[in-house]
Protein backbone atom coordinates (compact mmCIF):
# COMPACT_ATOMS: atom_id res chain seq x y z
CA UNK A 1 0.00 0.00 0.00
CA UNK A 2 1.76 3.21 -1.44
CA UNK A 3 1.76 6.26 0.98
CA UNK A 4 -0.51 9.29 0.41
CA UNK A 5 1.60 12.42 1.30
CA UNK A 6 -1.48 14.38 -0.11
CA UNK A 7 -3.72 13.46 2.78
CA UNK A 8 -1.15 14.77 5.65
CA UNK A 9 -0.66 17.82 3.55
CA UNK A 10 -4.53 18.80 3.30
CA UNK A 11 -4.57 17.33 7.24
CA UNK A 12 -1.82 20.62 8.17
CA UNK A 13 -4.27 22.96 6.45
CA UNK A 14 -7.53 21.47 8.37
CA UNK A 15 -6.06 21.11 12.04
CA UNK A 16 -4.93 25.24 11.21
CA UNK A 17 -8.89 25.93 9.90
CA UNK A 18 -9.85 24.44 13.52
CA UNK A 19 -8.01 26.18 15.05
CA UNK A 20 -8.81 29.33 13.30
CA UNK A 21 -12.95 28.64 13.60
CA UNK A 22 -12.25 28.41 17.76
CA UNK A 23 -10.23 31.47 17.99
CA UNK A 24 -12.09 33.69 16.41
CA UNK A 25 -14.59 35.56 17.54
CA UNK A 26 -18.44 35.94 16.55
CA UNK A 27 -18.85 36.02 12.89
CA UNK A 28 -20.16 40.00 12.32
CA UNK A 29 -17.58 40.80 9.78
CA UNK A 30 -16.94 40.12 5.80
CA UNK A 31 -13.42 39.27 6.65
CA UNK A 32 -14.36 36.66 10.05
CA UNK A 33 -17.33 35.11 8.30
CA UNK A 34 -15.32 34.10 5.09
CA UNK A 35 -12.12 33.01 6.78
CA UNK A 36 -14.49 30.40 9.23
CA UNK A 37 -16.57 29.39 6.38
CA UNK A 38 -13.69 28.37 4.61
CA UNK A 39 -12.58 26.96 7.36
CA UNK A 40 -15.62 24.32 7.98
CA UNK A 41 -14.07 21.86 5.39
CA UNK A 42 -11.96 20.59 8.55
CA UNK A 43 -13.72 17.86 10.56
CA UNK A 44 -15.44 16.49 7.75
CA UNK A 45 -12.14 16.09 6.01
CA UNK A 46 -10.81 14.76 9.23
CA UNK A 47 -13.08 12.11 9.51
CA UNK A 48 -13.44 10.81 5.62
CA UNK A 49 -9.35 10.67 5.81
CA UNK A 50 -10.09 8.12 9.14
CA UNK A 51 -12.50 6.55 7.61
CA UNK A 52 -10.61 5.86 4.25
CA UNK A 53 -7.35 4.61 5.99
CA UNK A 54 -9.20 2.34 8.40
CA UNK A 55 -10.96 0.63 5.33
CA UNK A 56 -7.52 0.01 3.90
CA UNK A 57 -6.36 -1.66 7.02
CA UNK A 58 -9.45 -3.65 7.62
CA UNK A 59 -10.61 -4.65 3.95
CA UNK A 60 -9.58 -8.08 2.78
CA UNK A 61 -7.04 -8.33 6.16
CA UNK A 62 -7.79 -12.07 8.17
CA UNK A 63 -6.41 -10.38 11.07
CA UNK A 64 -9.19 -7.12 10.92
CA UNK A 65 -10.73 -7.84 14.30
CA UNK A 66 -7.41 -7.48 15.56
CA UNK A 67 -6.37 -4.49 14.06
CA UNK A 68 -9.88 -2.99 14.91
CA UNK A 69 -9.64 -3.88 18.55
CA UNK A 70 -6.22 -2.03 18.13
CA UNK A 71 -7.45 1.04 16.41
CA UNK A 72 -10.47 1.59 18.56
CA UNK A 73 -7.89 0.92 21.84
CA UNK A 74 -5.68 3.59 21.07
CA UNK A 75 -8.18 6.28 19.54
CA UNK A 76 -10.16 5.19 23.50
CA UNK A 77 -6.83 6.05 24.97
CA UNK A 78 -6.14 9.48 23.37
CA UNK A 79 -9.53 10.14 24.35
CA UNK A 80 -10.17 9.18 28.12
CA UNK A 81 -6.13 10.85 28.67
CA UNK A 82 -7.28 13.89 27.32
CA UNK A 83 -10.71 14.07 29.13
CA UNK A 84 -8.69 13.60 31.76
CA UNK A 85 -6.26 16.62 31.16
CA UNK A 86 -8.88 18.98 30.82
CA UNK A 87 -11.28 17.69 33.68
CA UNK A 88 -8.18 18.26 35.74
CA UNK A 89 -7.79 21.74 34.20
CA UNK A 90 -10.92 22.61 34.82
CA UNK A 91 -11.03 21.82 38.69
CA UNK A 92 -7.73 23.65 39.05
CA UNK A 93 -9.31 26.47 37.27
CA UNK A 94 -12.07 26.31 39.32
CA UNK A 95 -10.22 26.06 42.97
CA UNK A 96 -8.33 29.15 42.00
CA UNK A 97 -10.02 32.11 40.38
CA UNK A 98 -13.54 31.41 42.00
CA UNK A 99 -15.01 33.01 45.19
CA UNK A 100 -16.90 30.06 45.47
CA UNK A 101 -15.24 27.03 44.21
CA UNK A 102 -17.60 24.26 46.14
CA UNK A 103 -20.83 26.02 44.76
CA UNK A 104 -19.08 26.13 40.85
CA UNK A 105 -17.34 22.62 41.22
CA UNK A 106 -20.77 21.30 42.12
CA UNK A 107 -21.84 22.93 38.94
CA UNK A 108 -19.23 21.90 36.71
CA UNK A 109 -20.02 18.38 37.67
CA UNK A 110 -23.10 17.97 36.47
CA UNK A 111 -22.45 17.92 33.46
CA UNK A 112 -20.60 15.27 33.79
CA UNK A 113 -23.39 12.83 32.62
CA UNK A 114 -22.83 9.36 31.44
CA UNK A 115 -24.63 10.54 28.14
CA UNK A 116 -22.08 13.90 27.81
CA UNK A 117 -19.07 11.62 28.24
CA UNK A 118 -19.60 8.37 26.82
CA UNK A 119 -21.63 10.05 23.59
CA UNK A 120 -21.57 13.53 23.16
CA UNK A 121 -17.76 14.20 24.08
CA UNK A 122 -18.94 16.47 25.95
CA UNK A 123 -18.46 18.02 30.23
CA UNK A 124 -15.29 19.56 30.41
CA UNK A 125 -13.80 22.86 28.60
CA UNK A 126 -12.17 20.32 26.13
CA UNK A 127 -15.39 20.52 23.98
CA UNK A 128 -13.21 19.66 20.92
CA UNK A 129 -12.91 15.90 22.46
CA UNK A 130 -16.43 15.21 20.81
CA UNK A 131 -14.57 14.61 17.37
CA UNK A 132 -12.52 12.14 19.28
CA UNK A 133 -15.55 10.18 20.66
CA UNK A 134 -17.41 10.41 17.59
CA UNK A 135 -14.61 8.90 15.64
CA UNK A 136 -14.62 5.52 18.12
CA UNK A 137 -18.25 5.08 17.22
CA UNK A 138 -18.37 5.73 13.68
CA UNK A 139 -15.68 3.30 13.54
CA UNK A 140 -17.40 0.60 15.37
CA UNK A 141 -20.50 1.43 13.65
CA UNK A 142 -18.62 0.97 10.28
CA UNK A 143 -16.93 -2.41 11.23
CA UNK A 144 -19.93 -3.96 12.24
CA UNK A 145 -21.48 -2.79 9.32
CA UNK A 146 -18.16 -4.34 6.70
CA UNK A 147 -18.73 -7.75 8.78
CA UNK A 148 -22.54 -7.68 7.80
CA UNK A 149 -21.26 -6.77 3.88
CA UNK A 150 -24.22 -3.79 4.02
CA UNK A 151 -21.13 -1.03 4.02
CA UNK A 152 -23.33 0.54 1.01
CA UNK A 153 -26.55 0.68 3.17
CA UNK A 154 -24.54 2.37 6.25
CA UNK A 155 -23.76 4.94 4.02
CA UNK A 156 -27.38 5.60 2.76
CA UNK A 157 -28.71 5.64 6.43
CA UNK A 158 -25.59 7.77 7.38
CA UNK A 159 -26.55 9.98 4.32
CA UNK A 160 -29.77 10.34 5.86
CA UNK A 161 -29.17 11.51 9.35
CA UNK A 162 -26.44 13.91 8.09
CA UNK A 163 -29.09 15.85 5.94
CA UNK A 164 -31.53 15.80 9.54
CA UNK A 165 -28.46 17.00 11.21
CA UNK A 166 -28.43 19.81 9.12
CA UNK A 167 -32.02 20.77 10.53
CA UNK A 168 -30.04 21.29 14.01
CA UNK A 169 -27.36 23.38 12.51
CA UNK A 170 -27.55 24.98 9.47
CA UNK A 171 -30.68 24.75 8.44
CA UNK A 172 -32.49 25.35 11.75
CA UNK A 173 -33.98 28.26 10.46
CA UNK A 174 -36.77 26.21 8.72
CA UNK A 175 -37.08 23.02 10.99
CA UNK A 176 -34.95 22.73 14.26
CA UNK A 177 -34.65 19.03 15.91
CA UNK A 178 -35.50 18.63 19.23
CA UNK A 179 -32.13 17.47 20.24
CA UNK A 180 -29.94 19.28 22.56
CA UNK A 181 -26.57 18.88 19.48
CA UNK A 182 -26.56 17.34 16.24
CA UNK A 183 -22.19 17.80 16.82
CA UNK A 184 -22.34 13.38 17.88
CA UNK A 185 -21.31 10.39 15.55
CA UNK A 186 -25.06 9.70 14.43
CA UNK A 187 -25.64 13.46 12.81
CA UNK A 188 -22.09 14.09 11.59
CA UNK A 189 -18.99 11.88 11.80
CA UNK A 190 -20.70 8.40 10.97
CA UNK A 191 -21.42 9.77 7.26
CA UNK A 192 -18.17 11.60 6.53
CA UNK A 193 -16.40 8.51 8.39
CA UNK A 194 -18.52 5.65 6.39
CA UNK A 195 -17.79 7.69 2.63
CA UNK A 196 -14.17 7.59 3.54
CA UNK A 197 -14.69 3.82 3.92
CA UNK A 198 -16.48 3.38 0.73
CA UNK A 199 -14.43 5.29 -1.09
CA UNK A 200 -11.31 3.04 -0.42
CA UNK A 201 -13.22 0.42 -2.48
CA UNK A 202 -14.02 2.27 -4.85
CA UNK A 203 -12.08 2.97 -8.20
CA UNK A 204 -14.30 5.12 -10.93
CA UNK A 205 -12.85 8.24 -9.21
CA UNK A 206 -9.74 7.43 -11.32
CA UNK A 207 -11.65 7.95 -14.66
CA UNK A 208 -10.96 11.92 -14.12
CA UNK A 209 -7.34 14.01 -13.62
CA UNK A 210 -6.74 15.88 -10.61
CA UNK A 211 -7.76 19.22 -12.09
CA UNK A 212 -11.29 18.25 -12.70
CA UNK A 213 -11.81 17.76 -9.07
CA UNK A 214 -10.19 21.02 -8.30
CA UNK A 215 -12.75 23.02 -10.40
CA UNK A 216 -15.07 21.41 -8.23
CA UNK A 217 -13.71 21.61 -5.62
CA UNK A 218 -13.47 25.51 -6.10
CA UNK A 219 -17.69 25.40 -7.62
CA UNK A 220 -18.87 23.78 -3.87
CA UNK A 221 -16.55 25.78 -1.96
CA UNK A 222 -17.35 29.17 -3.28
CA UNK A 223 -21.51 27.55 -3.01
CA UNK A 224 -20.55 27.16 0.76
CA UNK A 225 -19.69 30.26 1.27
CA UNK A 226 -22.99 31.32 -0.63
CA UNK A 227 -25.09 29.37 1.33
CA UNK A 228 -23.50 30.72 4.92
CA UNK A 229 -24.38 34.45 3.44
CA UNK A 230 -28.22 32.86 2.66
CA UNK A 231 -28.72 31.88 6.08
CA UNK A 232 -26.83 34.17 8.19
CA UNK A 233 -30.16 36.27 9.09
CA UNK A 234 -32.15 33.05 10.01
CA UNK A 235 -29.56 32.31 11.76
CA UNK A 236 -28.23 35.55 13.70
CA UNK A 237 -24.74 35.71 12.42
CA UNK A 238 -24.51 32.10 14.03
CA UNK A 239 -23.66 30.80 10.49
CA UNK A 240 -20.43 28.93 11.06
CA UNK A 241 -22.12 25.48 10.77
CA UNK A 242 -21.80 22.46 7.94
CA UNK A 243 -24.19 23.06 5.09
CA UNK A 244 -25.27 20.60 2.20
CA UNK A 245 -22.73 21.96 0.04
CA UNK A 246 -20.14 20.89 2.77
CA UNK A 247 -20.41 17.18 1.75
CA UNK A 248 -19.38 17.55 -1.90
CA UNK A 249 -16.64 20.19 -0.95
CA UNK A 250 -15.38 17.63 1.49
CA UNK A 251 -15.66 14.78 -1.43
CA UNK A 252 -13.53 16.91 -4.28
CA UNK A 253 -11.26 17.49 -1.89
CA UNK A 254 -10.65 14.08 -0.71
CA UNK A 255 -10.78 12.45 -4.77
CA UNK A 256 -8.60 16.03 -4.91
CA UNK A 257 -6.18 13.95 -2.76
CA UNK A 258 -6.17 11.30 -3.84
CA UNK A 259 -5.89 11.87 -7.29
CA UNK A 260 -2.53 13.72 -6.05
CA UNK A 261 -1.15 11.21 -3.84
CA UNK A 262 2.67 12.72 -3.62
CA UNK A 263 0.93 16.21 -3.19
CA UNK A 264 3.39 17.89 -0.40
CA UNK A 265 5.51 15.21 -0.30
CA UNK A 266 8.97 15.90 1.61
CA UNK A 267 7.20 19.43 3.70
CA UNK A 268 7.04 19.84 7.18
CA UNK A 269 3.67 20.97 6.10
CA UNK A 270 2.76 16.36 5.89
CA UNK A 271 5.09 16.27 9.72
CA UNK A 272 2.68 18.67 11.21
CA UNK A 273 0.00 17.24 9.31
CA UNK A 274 0.66 13.73 10.67
CA UNK A 275 0.05 14.73 13.99
CA UNK A 276 -2.93 16.75 13.27
CA UNK A 277 -5.21 14.61 15.98
CA UNK A 278 -2.63 15.46 19.02
CA UNK A 279 -2.42 19.29 17.95
CA UNK A 280 -6.99 18.60 17.83
CA UNK A 281 -6.65 17.24 21.07
CA UNK A 282 -4.59 20.27 23.34
CA UNK A 283 -5.13 22.97 21.13
CA UNK A 284 -8.02 24.33 23.45
CA UNK A 285 -6.10 24.64 26.20
CA UNK A 286 -3.46 27.31 24.59
CA UNK A 287 -6.54 29.27 23.32
CA UNK A 288 -7.16 29.76 27.28
CA UNK A 289 -3.14 30.28 27.89
CA UNK A 290 -2.93 33.34 25.29
CA UNK A 291 -6.31 34.89 25.87
CA UNK A 292 -4.88 34.98 29.46
CA UNK A 293 -1.67 36.55 28.33
CA UNK A 294 -3.41 38.76 25.96
CA UNK A 295 -5.72 40.07 28.77
CA UNK A 296 -2.88 40.54 30.71
CA UNK A 297 -0.75 42.69 28.11
CA UNK A 298 -3.83 44.83 28.22
CA UNK A 299 -5.18 43.15 24.46
CA UNK A 300 -8.13 41.27 26.05
CA UNK A 301 -10.91 43.31 24.45
CA UNK A 302 -9.46 43.56 21.33
CA UNK A 303 -11.26 40.60 19.38
CA UNK A 304 -12.67 42.39 16.84
CA UNK A 305 -9.46 42.85 15.26
CA UNK A 306 -8.42 40.49 12.45
CA UNK A 307 -4.91 41.12 12.51
CA UNK A 308 -4.85 40.24 16.38
CA UNK A 309 -7.00 37.43 15.57
CA UNK A 310 -4.52 36.00 13.18
CA UNK A 311 -1.38 36.63 15.70
CA UNK A 312 -3.73 34.82 18.47
CA UNK A 313 -4.57 31.59 15.82
CA UNK A 314 -0.83 31.32 15.01
CA UNK A 315 0.38 31.29 18.44
CA UNK A 316 -1.79 28.51 19.63
CA UNK A 317 -1.14 26.59 16.64
CA UNK A 318 2.70 26.87 17.24
CA UNK A 319 2.73 26.21 21.09
CA UNK A 320 0.12 23.23 20.27
CA UNK A 321 2.52 21.89 18.06
CA UNK A 322 5.78 22.42 19.97
CA UNK A 323 3.89 20.74 22.78
CA UNK A 324 3.12 17.86 21.00
CA UNK A 325 6.49 17.24 20.06
CA UNK A 326 7.88 18.22 23.63
CA UNK A 327 5.37 15.69 25.07
CA UNK A 328 7.11 13.05 22.49
CA UNK A 329 10.74 13.87 23.57
CA UNK A 330 9.36 13.22 27.14
CA UNK A 331 7.87 10.05 26.34
CA UNK A 332 10.82 8.58 24.41
CA UNK A 333 12.75 9.73 27.25
CA UNK A 334 10.97 8.09 29.94
CA UNK A 335 11.21 4.98 27.97
CA UNK A 336 14.70 4.66 27.59
CA UNK A 337 15.06 4.74 31.41
CA UNK A 338 12.37 2.08 31.83
CA UNK A 339 14.45 0.17 29.45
Amino acid sequence: MERNFAIDFIKFFAILAVVIIHTFPGNDQPGYFVLDNLSRFAVPFFFTASGYLFSLKVRNNPQSFSYFKKYITKILKIYVSWLAFYFIYDVARIMLINENPPAELSKYMENMTALNLLYYGQGTSGYQLWFVNSLVWSIAIIYLFYRLKRVSLLLVIAFCFNLLGLFGQSYSIFDELPVSTTRAALYVSLFYTVMGFWLASVQTWRKYKGRVYFYLLCFFTILQISEGFWLVKGLDARHGEYFFSTIFLTLFLFLYALSNPNLGKGLLLNKIGGNSLRIYAIHVFFIDMVDLFFGKIGLGQSTHNLLLNLLDASLVFVLSYLSYQLLQKIKGSLKKNRA
